[in-house]
């Protein structure tokens, strides 16, 4: 019963934490990688400035 609880305690609780988490930080790096292809793509235009 009380590994019953636990399981559930970490399903509940531990996985939807770590998916959020890991899921910002996706988010962090695609923007990231975004804003420097762009970066790049659109040096010495007003583009670039406007951004």
């Amino acid at each position: 019963m009380v590994g019953a609880l636990i399981i559930a305690a970490i399903l509940v609780v531990i996985f939807p934490v770590v998916f959020l988490i890991s899921m910002g930080i996706l988010a962090a790096v695609l923007g990231q990688t975004t804003k420097v292809d762009v970066d790049k793509r659109y040096e010495g235009t007003e583009y670039l400035k406007l951004s």
